[in-house]
């Protein structure tokens, strides 16, 4: 593959000189996005209602660079002969691998092993951060995104478990989403394990088969057959290469991890039927104490045991679980779509061993932000702040810029956001600027509204809807709330009075 700089001349780099055909392209990598302001906002504003919840269960926030070394972050995405499958991953200047993390657990387990001495047992925290997958983007499902989690280290009971998923509950609640418009699915990867196990799965193919596996809801059980199998063609084309199972070990894996019906009790005597391995016997017992213990606590009706769920990760040891919204989801062109889960993880003792040697045990749930707004969002949540844009100052004559400044620093300094037009044009653009920013008012002052000492605001909230009004008499009115004058002492409750008219 050719270099960039194989295809720039020597005189590319100089100012002015190169042809437009060197010119790069404006575009934005797949499975990546911009944010608006208002998606920003968005994003702050749940971010703020998840803290809040993760704070009251007692976590501490922490945080860890986006870059790891590859070997600490470990290989537990697909492909394993290449460190570039599934993250994002490059070489430093000593040769050594790099990669942006793909989760926040992985460094965590990190984290602890450097600080296990210094660290309160267990130790809780929580996270916020992007994190980056090298994978095939898709509806809500993106290359970069934001996650937030909460970890819980060196708690051995499974009551650390079902303590993360009623966190997953009171968050989605906390959110806005009611009961009824979401559930959290939880299962033991040691039910799966022992399968795999009593087939002889080696660990080489053991995470394709989880990966088949986690995409049950998604394919369904002809999907995940053929990905079990010898493998399966998208629409789009693209084949996935598959586990390489018999027809009879398929059968098996189907049979422990198909989705049950009934209530917590009905789905663990029917998973006690179906597992007939040690390690399955332990997950069951484990999936009981977590049914009592969210039954005790009033949350059965929303925390379910569910056999499919065994996330795609192969870190996981023991409980798993997916939290997951169940209206119907329609996008921008009225299409269903389904997001898949939007809040999830499980426990791994395993994980912090890998640097230690001795068995840590942890256990976490990760908000998939980005996802989990997406989906929000199109429930009609967190549209972003509602709230209007700056107060604009408009400038009039540019030789008193100096009035001006000073008008807009009046203006923060009783705590209203408020801007100083820095274009180049005429008061008719300034107008418009202000409109577009969504200002809910503008200052003005001539040089006959300075002589008298007063400045002009004008409420474009109000302004934009005088060309409705039909009756004289309400237009006169409305026209005069709209514009009026001020002194120019007086500004900051001239401006106060508009923005009163629009405080929720």
């Amino acid at each position: 593959m050719k270099s960039a700089a194989s295809h720039m001349s020597k005189n590319d780099d100089k100012p002015g000189q190169g042809s437009e055909n060197t010119r790069p392209e404006a575009r934005l990598p797949k499975g990546l996005q911009d944010a608006s302001a208002q998606e920003i906002r968005a994003t702050e504003a749940m971010l703020a209602t998840i803290k809040k919840v993760f704070e009251l269960y007692g976590f501490e926030p922490l945080a860890s660079p986006a870059i790891e070394y590859t070997d600490a972050l470990g290989k537990f995405l697909p492909d394993e002969d290449r460190p570039n499958a599934g993250v994002f991953s490059f070489q430093d200047d000593d040769d050594q691998w790099l990669s942006l993390r793909y989760d926040l657990t992985a460094p965590l387990a990190r984290y602890v092993a450097e600080n296990y001495q210094t660290l309160p047992k267990p130790f809780r925290r929580y996270q916020t951060g992007p994190v980056w997958r090298n994978e095939k983007p898709g509806p809500g499902r993106f290359r970069q995104f934001m996650q937030f989690d909460a970890d819980t280290v060196g708690a051995p009971s499974v009551a650390a478990d079902a303590e993360l998923c009623m966190l997953a509950t009171d968050t989605m609640e906390a959110l806005g989403v009611p009961r009824g418009d979401y559930v959290v699915k939880v299962n033991s990867r040691k039910i799966l394990d022992g399968v795999l196990d009593s087939i002889g799965i080696e660990d080489g193919r053991r995470l394709t088969v989880l990966r088949a596996i986690d995409k049950f809801d998604r394919l369904g059980e002809e999907g995940v057959r053929l990905l079990l199998g010898e493998g399966r063609k998208d629409e789009s084309g693209d084949f996935t290469k598959g586990a390489g199972l018999d027809a009879g070990d398929i059968d098996k894996v189907i049979a422990s991890t198909s989705p049950l019906s009934g209530g917590n009790d009905a789905v663990l005597d029917q998973l006690v039927q179906l597992s007939d391995t040690e390690a399955g016997a332990e997950g069951i017992e484990e999936l009981k104490t977590i049914a009592s213990l969210v039954e005790a606590g009033g949350y059965a009706d929303r925390i379910v045991i569910d056999p499919s769920i065994v996330r795609g990760l192969e870190y996981y040891t023991g409980p798993v679980f997916e939290t997951e919204l169940t209206p119907t989801i329609k996008d921008q062109r009225g299409q269903t779509i389904r997001l898949g889960s939007v809040m999830s993880g499980g426990r791994y003792d395993g994980l912090v061993a890998r640097f230690t040697g001795e068995r840590v045990p942890a256990t976490g749930i990760s908000v998939g932000v980005s996802r989990l707004l997406f989906g929000l969002q199109l429930l009609g949540k967190y549209k972003g702040d509602e709230s209007k844009g700056p107060v604009v100052v408009l400038v009039f004559d540019k030789d008193r810029l100096g009035n001006y400044q000073r008008m807009v620093k009046t203006l923060r300094d009783a705590g209203i956001r408020a801007e100083l037009y820095l274009g180049s044009s005429g008061m008719k653009a300034q107008m418009k600027y202000a409109d577009k920013r969504g200002s809910p008012c503008v200052v003005i002052q001539g040089g006959d509204e300075k002589e008298r000492g007063e400045v002009q605001i004008k409420d474009l909230v109000l302004g934009a809807t005088l060309t409705k009004i039909e009756d004289r008499e309400e237009y006169l009115k409305k026209q005069a709330e709209a514009q009026f004058a001020v002194p120019e002492a007086d500004l900051v409750g001239g401006v106060s009075k508009v923005l009163d008219r629009y405080k929720a």
